[in-house]
């Protein structure tokens, strides 16, 4: 079981090194990011005592989800680091647009925050992603902090939440304190993203270390990659499994969580899974309300600022 996990962990690890910047999205965020860097370009001195943080996320337009996710992870990170100025970021324009025009809240992209910390003076900037995998999301910032990378004496980019073998154990152990007590014949289904990108092989690397590490009856779906609900099911079947339940590995309990997973829609994982026979439990909490999934953000970048991460 080791020796799979280490194959599937290095196969992403490896593959994502190949892949990151050679798709159309990557080329298009590198490209935006330089016409709005050169947009908003004007000459500022360095001040070397000015140090920053920007934190970012895909966002999220729901507030109660909001608040006890990316502002909470926001806050503890300012808590631990409280000589840096900590900033925000999101990477959906949609989300950013629809705040702004709804609730008029403003909140930057990540090419609008490099652009005002350049213009504001900051010597020394480090960027924590709270992005579950290295996907297409974190290839984009990635981009976009290349285009930087001459205008600060530092930039540095932290690494999402499952990078190393490390971060799985770790996960895992955090979950497991979140879950509900199972009997043999109850389960738990995670509801992760998926994604087109190579890492999309995350998911089913956190299955088998679920299984690695003991917690019997813990799987995990995805709603736009592999494995599919229709991959869980039949674990279900296989393990005999009567009640189910639903546990979004999102790190905010948004609109996947709250329709996809959740919702009384026919086609949502709750009711295709109760139209099955079992018993559905859902909790709606993200990632992000975990205090030891909030540590190990800190804990990346910790390791981003102490000069390990490139």
């Amino acid at each position: 079981m080791r020796k799979i996990l280490m194959v599937l962990l290095v196969a992403i690890l490896v593959i994502g090194s190949f892949t990151a910047c050679t798709t159309k999205a990557d080329s298009s965020a590198k490209a935006n990011a330089e016409e709005n860097k050169e947009a908003g370009d004007k000459k500022v001195e360095k001040d070397p005592n000015k140090k920053a943080i920007l934190v970012v996320s895909f966002g999220t337009s729901y507030a109660d989800t909001r608040k006890v996710t990316i502002e909470a992870c926001e806050e503890k990170i300012a808590k631990a680091f409280p000589e840096y100025d900590v900033r925000r970021a999101f990477t959906s324009q949609i989300i950013i647009d629809k705040l702004k025009k709804r609730d008029n809240i403003i909140v930057d992209n990540p090419t609008e925050a490099f652009t005002k910390l350049r213009n504001e003076g900051f010597s020394k900037v480090y960027v924590q992603p709270l992005h579950v995998i290295n996907g297409a999301e974190y290839d984009d910032l990635v981009n976009e902090a290349r285009v930087f990378e001459e205008e600060f004496d530092k930039l540095v980019l932290g690494r999402p939440l499952l990078t190393s073998i490390d971060d799985y154990r770790k996960v895992v152990a955090a979950l497991s304190e979140e879950m509900p007590e199972r009997a043999d014949n109850e389960a738990v289904v995670f509801m992760g993203h998926g994604t087109h990108h190579d890492a999309n092989a995350a998911y089913a690397c956190l299955d088998y270390v679920f299984e690695d590490e003991d917690e019997k009856n813990v799987f995990v779906g995805t709603v736009e990659g592999f494995p599919e609900l229709d991959t869980v099911i039949k674990k279900l079947e296989k393990n005999n499994i009567e009640k189910v339940t639903l546990m979004p590995l999102m790190l905010v309990a948004g609109d996947h969580a709250q329709n996809d997973m959740a919702g009384d829609e026919e086609d949502s994982w709750k009711m295709i899974l109760k139209g099955k026979g079992y018993e559905v439990d859902t909790i709606l909490r993200g990632l992000g309300e975990f205090s030891k999934i909030q540590d190990l953000y800190i804990e990346h970048l910790k390791t981003a600022i102490e000069g390990e991460t490139h």
